[in-house]
Formats: C-alpha cells, sequence, structure tokens
C-alpha cells in the first residue's frame, strides 16, 4: 500500500512543494493530526501534542508567495512524531526517517521511501523501537547507505547503569533487504563501561564504503562536572574496531558534524576549547580515518564562553567545496555563519533571534535555513541560496509560523524541508 506520506500521528510532518504559480498544502488542526493537500505545494503536518508540531517541506526555489486551498487527507493522533530527516538513496530516491513515541513512552526509529521526489511515500518501516531510543537536535539519528546495499542506522540509546548514573550509548543496525528487517542494536564503541555519557555524534559513509562515527565521550576520571573528548570509531570489514581519541580538548556538549567530501576525504567540525575560546575547528584524513591532519580553526571567532552553548556545526559537499554552517555568539559579529573549507565566510546571519542554521547542496546550488522571529515575536523558516560565490537575499518559508530546527535536502530543482512547528 502507498499513503500519500508516511502516516504520523502526534508530531507534525509537513511535505511542502512550492511551485511557480500553484501551491498545495497539508495541514493540520491545532488539537488534532489532520494533512491536507492542495496541488503544487505539499504540506504534511501532523499533531505532536497541542504545543509542538513538526512539519517537512518541499519548495520549489524561486516560488516565494504561496497560496494553498486545504483539503484533509490523513487524521491519526494516537502517536507523537520527533525529529524529521531527509536524505537521498544511491538511487536516487528521497528518504524520510524520524522517531515517533506511542502512548506506551515507547520510541521507534522509522522511514519510509519515496519514489517521487516526495510526493508519495510507501508504507513506514520500523528500524528499532525501545524506552531508550534517542533522537535530537545535538544527537540526530542517522541513516546511511553502503555501495554493498547495505543500510546502516545509528543513533543513540538511553543504557541502564548502576547508581541512578546518566549512559548514553551510540548503537547501530544494519539491513540486508532495504530495511525490511533489522539486526540488534549494538554500541559502536567496544568500551563496555557503563554509567558514561557517548553523544553529540556523526556518522558517514567512507570513500572505501566502512563506516564512520565520532562522538564525545566522558573522560574517565575527570572531576569537572562535564569533560568529554573526541573520538573516532571506524568499521573493518563492517566490524567497528577498537575507538581512538582524535582531540582530548574539546567543547562538551556541542554537536559533531562529518563530512566525505568529493574527493573521498573525511572531514571533522566540532567546536573546539582553549581556553574557554570555543571557535569552530576541522580536521581532515585522507586515509579513511588511519590519520588526520593537525586541528585548525576554521574561521577565527574568539568566542570567550564559560561553558557550552550546545550548539555546533553542520556541513554539505558544495561541488570540489565544502560548506559548513554554526552559531558564535562573539559580541562582535554574534550570529550564524555560513563558511567554506578554507574559512572563507559567504554569509552572516546576525539578526537577534536567528538560530539553529542547517546548509544542504548539491554540485550547482546550496540552501542554508535557519529560523527567525518574525511576526508576533514567533520563529520562522528562511533561507538563501548560494549559486557559486552569490548568495540570495533572504527568502521566507510560507506556512512555517512557529517552525523551528529545519533541515533540507535539494531533489531534482526542490528544495525538501523539514521542520517543527510549536502550537500556541
Amino acid at each position: 500500500m502507498k499513503m500519500p506520506y508516511p502516516k504520523i500521528t502526534g508530531l507534525l510532518l509537513i511535505v511542502l512543494f512550492l511551485r511557480f504559480l500553484t501551491a498545495s498544502k497539508i495541514h493540520s488542526s491545532s488539537k488534532r493530526t489532520n494533512l491536507l493537500f492542495t496541488t503544487s505545494i505539499q504540506e504534511i503536518l501532523i499533531a505532536m501534542t497541542p504545543k509542538k508540531n513538526l512539519l517537512l517541506a518541499l519548495v520549489l526555489f524561486i516560488a516565494t508567495n504561496v497560496n494553498a486551498t486545504i483539503k484533509p487527507i490523513l487524521d491519526d493522533s494516537t502517536k507523537s512524531y520527533s525529529m524529521p530527516f531527509l536524505t537521498k538513496t544511491p538511487q536516487g530516491n528521497v528518504l524520510l526517517s524520524w522517531t515517533e513515541k506511542d502512548a506506551q513512552g515507547i520510541n521507534a526509529f522509522c522511514f519510509a521511501l519515496s519514489k517521487d521526489n516526495g510526493k508519495t511515500f510507501d508504507d513506514k518501516k520500523i528500524i528499532y523501537s525501545g524506552a531508550g531510543v534517542g533522537n535530537s537536535r545535538l544527537m540526530r539519528a542517522k541513516l546511511l547507505f553502503k555501495k554493498n546495499g547495505t543500510m546502516v542506522a545509528v543513533f543513540s540509546n538511553r543504557a541502564d547503569a548502576p547508581g541512578g548514573k546518566r549512559s548514553i550509548e551510540i548503537v547501530f543496525c544494519e539491513s540486508k533487504d532495504n530495511g525490511s528487517t533489522w539486526t540488534a542494536p549494538q554500541s559502536v564503541d567496544s568500551d563496555p563501561t557503563k554509567g558514561i555519557v557517548r553523544g553529540f555524534f556523526d556518522a558517514a559513509v567512507l570513500a572505501n564504503d566502512e563506516i564512520a562515527v565520532t562522538y564525545l565521550k566522558d573522560v574517565a576520571g575527570s572531576t569537572k562536572h562535564e569533560e568529554r573528548d573526541l573520538r573516532l570509531v571506524v568499521t573493518k570489514n563492517g566490524v567497528f574496531q577498537p575507538e581512538k581519541v582524535i582531540d582530548p580538548v574539546v567543547c562538551d556538549c556541542c554537536n559533531i558534524s562529518l563530512l566525505v567530501d568529493a574527493k573521498g576525504a573525511l572531514n571533522v567540525y566540532y567546536r573546539d576549547n582553549n581556553d574557554d575560546v570555543r571557535d569552530m575547528a576541522k580536521m581532515t584524513s585522507t586515509d579513511n580515518g588511519a590519520t588526520f591532519s593537525k586541528p585548525e580553526i576554521l574561521h577565527t571567532d574568539n568566542w570567550l564562553i564559560k561553558g557550552c552553548p550546545h550548539s555546533g556545526a553542520f556541513s554539505s559537499t558544495f561541488g570540489n567545496d565544502n560548506l559548513i554552517t554554526w552559531f558564535s555568539g562573539v559580541e562582535t559579529e554574534k550570529g550564524i555563519r555560513l563558511v567554506t573549507q578554507a574559512g572563507k565566510r559567504l554569509a552572516l546571519i546576525n539578526v537577534p533571534s536567528a538560530k539553529n542554521a542547517y546548509v544542504t547542496a548539491t554540485p550547482q546550488i546550496a540552501v542554508l535555513l535557519w529560523e527567525e522571529n518574525k511576526e508576533n515575536n514567533l520563529s520562522q523558516i528562511a533561507f538563501r541560496k548560494v549559486n557559486a560565490d552569490k548568495i540570495s537575499e533572504t527568502i521566507w518559508l510560507n506556512d512555517s509560523m512557529n517552525g523551528t530546527n529545519a533541515n533540507g535536502l535539494v531533489s531534482d530543482n526542490q528544495l525538501v524541508v523539514a521542520y517543527e512547528i510549536k502550537n500556541a
């Protein structure tokens, strides 16, 4: 059976297509989960709770104003949904993943595939479900595709630990039948220690078809409130090898971005910590994670802050270059940066309310997404297009009032955007 969109309830999922002249839209009511549809812009909203919804949007680049009529498609309020994420399969199809929670508090990591650039999705498939499954902006669950056809899911999972200590593991599952069945979750870290945090991770498929996962891990014996170092694990013939520390002193709670570029090099972007100056750093490996270049500040901000800002980087390949975005709170140039691999700044979004940036790209075009307060002090999703070294003015995503945590994907000259909406 094929659904107009994955049947998700308790959260708001929106798929929005912006066309030149016509638009179609899927929307929800404030208390129920309604999916609505028109013809060129399609939005799916599935109410997660009366206070927060999650959206997925598809946008044709040139459109800036969209009007749409609405009619219901789906209505299901038995579950809540969070953190939708979009990626492309090796076959060029659009894949949407998310987590959903049922009334018993069980979280499931799920995905659904679209073979028509998001117009319809196949039935959802569940990767794994359990009370400890996690998914957040700082620890976003990832679904990867190896060249040999294997799908690999990487996500955080709370584990039992003695004494009530926090215990977070990073686990992986594999599927060799297009996601119909999955192996049981296993930790990427062979260290069996419980009661510690491994988190703020990212994962990628290397040029040699192995998997790399980088994460922050509690430093053993530390007397500080929180102290973590940066570690990497890589598979060999599909089996994760022992972890190694690649930077012993870093910011303790900012998410990492891991990127394999057009040349096959592995790039790690993370917030460094040099006597509480917390600027974004990069390291590069040209041998699939065996060795790395010396850590280098990507763009000197000199942001001095006595504590972790809980805000890391997101990155994307852009032709033969890489684009990286993050927030810096340095007083002279506070705001969201968009920077090249060489550290050239392409954009600075310095509106005080701008936050939660994300970048997505193809070889020809890139898009910087973020959220910013607009009317009545409510957040709205905005984006700018990057073509070569030219960047557009800000374009607002219509009907994204109260939108937050946007991420996106460029597919067939459309921008596919996933984001959350908070209801009043």
